[in-house]
């Protein structure tokens, strides 16, 4: 059994006994080796031993160690191996050859040169499904061009509609296409596993940040297929239909929709406002949007007499979605999200207790998997190495020629400005 759950009457996580290889860097498969390695595979993440994922040196920093690693690549174990050297490549494809799963994010070719590519893989493990994740795809015109984030954000369009009218371009605040493109891979390479069970053979999976992305603009969608016009920034608005947006509080601001003729109601009920309910133009949640203009500084005139607290309240009372924008700081620290124990402490040998965001997939018979915060580099080589059959002097030799590497000895490493 790998690590993951036990047998018998105790919990099992959903994919335990499933082994995945993670070659990822940064994001988008980190992420997706992330999903799987919550369900309960036994993730191994392959590192350069000079340095690792280049995560490591992205701050802020803990006692030396990497804050945002730390909760990326929790539930995983580190590889230090260089793929750059034949001994290396075949020690990955003895991994390969043992393991359910493999996920990457190199610039498309990167694999297929180091003779590691999904048709050299299936040669010997034919059940191997095979995840890539790259900013454009396998294959078509930008292939073989760099792709981050904010590039696939603005490819994608998600970018025009982001801001404010008429402001600048603005990207949204997560890197969604990045997550969103490791989300797919994960759910993907499940339902490969399931297919796997009634073919028994694995399959290659392309992922890309850009359809990631484009795959989100469904009311965009709807409106181009339909009309012909494309979506614009709108601020905190809905596309087509209002009340539904930030308003201006006391204090702050406020989220609401109400869109339906009942939460209108509550709304117009809620704010003292009889005359917009009665008001034949704003008669239906189109016509409102139409004339949004004219609304929103209505019942803004209202709402921004009111505490936000106040206004929750108030909107609560009379069945009006709504809800306070919280920074981070107060997400963190919400009493909902802890009384649903989503954060939690993963143990991590130099750093204690390292906090973590829970997984939001809650089984009520297989739990996410509360393992490790992400490892040190290199703390599973030894134990991986032996997983994969070699001889203890052929580890030996490995570690020796600097192929492999043990983990380093847990003390601080100092970055600049710590």
């Amino acid at each position: 059994m790998t690590p993951g759950g036990t047998m018998g009457s105790q919990q099992v996580a959903p994919l335990a006994g499933v082994r995945v290889i993670e070659v990822g860097v940064f994001m988008a498969a980190p992420f997706a080796a992330m999903q799987l390695a919550d369900l309960g595979a036994d993730v191994v993440k392959v590192e350069n031993p000079a340095g690792g994922d280049q995560v490591r040196d992205v701050g802020p920093f803990l006692d030396g160690h990497s804050s945002p690693f730390a909760r990326l690549n929790r539930n995983k174990r580190s590889l230090a191996l260089d793929l750059k050297s034949a001994a290396g490549v075949s020690v990955l494809r003895r991994l390969a050859d043992r393991s359910d799963v493999l996920v990457e994010n190199l610039r498309p070719g990167a694999m297929r040169r180091l003779g590691l590519a999904y048709e050299d893989l299936r040669r010997t493990n034919p059940r191997l499904v095979y995840v890539s994740a790259s900013g454009w795809g396998q294959d078509g015109p930008l292939a073989a061009l760099p792709g981050l984030d904010i590039m696939a954000q603005a490819r994608s369009g998600l970018m025009s509609i982001t801001g404010m009218p008429d402001g600048d371009p603005v990207k949204a605040g997560v890197p969604v296409a990045d997550l969103t493109c490791g989300l797919y891979g994960a759910l993907a390479a499940t339902a490969a596993l399931r297919a796997r069970e009634l073919t028994g053979e694995g399959q290659h999976i392309d992922v890309s940040l850009l359809e990631s992305a484009v795959s989100l603009a469904i009311w965009e969608a709807g409106k181009y297929f339909a009309t012909g016009e494309s979506g614009r920034p709108l601020g905190s608005a809905h596309q087509s239909s209002a009340p539904y947006q930030a308003v201006r509080t006391a204090d702050g601001w406020c989220t609401l929709g109400a869109v339906t003729p009942k939460t209108w109601t509550g709304l117009c009920t809620a704010l003292g406002l009889p005359g917009l309910l009665a008001d034949p133009r704003y008669a239906d949640a189109h016509d409102r949007h139409a004339l949004r203009h004219e609304l929103i500084p209505a019942i803004e005139a209202v709402t921004s007499g009111r505490p936000t607290a106040r206004l929750v309240a108030d909107l609560d009372a009379h069945g009006v979605p709504c809800a306070p924008i919280h920074d981070y700081a107060q997400v963190f620290t919400d009493g909902h999200l802890s009384e649903r124990d989503f954060f939690w402490d993963a143990e991590h040998p130099a750093l204690g207790g390292v906090r973590q965001l829970g997984s939001p997939m809650r089984f009520s018979a297989t739990p996410a998997r509360r393992g490790p915060a992400g490892p040190p580099l290199g703390a599973d080589t030894l134990d991986v190495l032996r997983e994969t059959g070699l001889a203890e002097d052929e580890i030996e030799r490995l570690l020796a020629d600097g192929v492999a590497a043990r983990p380093a000895p847990m003390t601080a490493r100092i970055r600049p400005g710590e």
